[in-house]
């Protein structure tokens, strides 16, 4: 939630996520942040292309059933600052990165991710 308050209020708007226990909290998250959070259907990982595709990403690094709590956590930063500057097909070739710097420094041109 720390993470979170740390956005600027433009892109506080909402959160998705899947069934998985990293949001085991939203009530607290939606009271601290007055952000709407949606969940994706069960089964149905074709609405969150994206998570897919960095979880994918993030066992590279870390396997499955890996507890997260016995790294680091500069180790995770490292982890973290490895993905989000890594160039991603669906932001045309920009890193996570490069792209939120766009929507930090000019937040009235959204940027929109592709799925083919």
């Amino acid at each position: 939630m720390a993470a979170i308050k740390t956005l600027p209020e433009h892109l506080e708007k909402t959160l998705t996520g899947d069934q998985g226990t990293e949001l085991a909290q939203h009530r607290q998250i939606t009271m601290a942040t007055t952000m709407a959070i949606y969940f994706c259907d069960p089964h149905s990982p074709w609405q969150r292309g994206t998570n897919e595709n960095t979880n994918g990403l993030l066992r590279h690094y870390f396997p499955t059933g890996t507890d997260s709590s016995v790294h680091s956590p500069e180790r995770l930063l490292e982890v973290a600052t490895e993905l989000n500057n890594r160039p991603r097909k669906t932001l045309d070739g920009s890193t996570p990165a490069q792209a939120m710097q766009r929507l930090l420094s000019e937040p009235e041109q959204p940027i929109v991710a592709t799925t083919g």
